[in-house]
């Protein structure tokens, strides 16, 4: 589970909207962009080119 203060700060890198985790990825709360990034050992991996749609 990703910290909360961490979450508040980190953004879609795609879209630059804010972010949620669920089902263990982080998840664009954009809906026409809606990318879903991995968390790997317990780090969020924000690339868009590890992202899946």
């Amino acid at each position: 589970m990703i910290d909360k203060q961490l979450l508040s700060i980190l953004a879609c890198p795609a879209c630059q909207q804010d972010v949620i985790e669920k089902d263990g990825k982080i998840v664009c709360t954009n809906s026409k962009c809606g990318k879903k990034y991995p968390i790997r050992e317990g780090i969020p991996v924000m690339l868009v080119d590890e992202a899946e749609k």
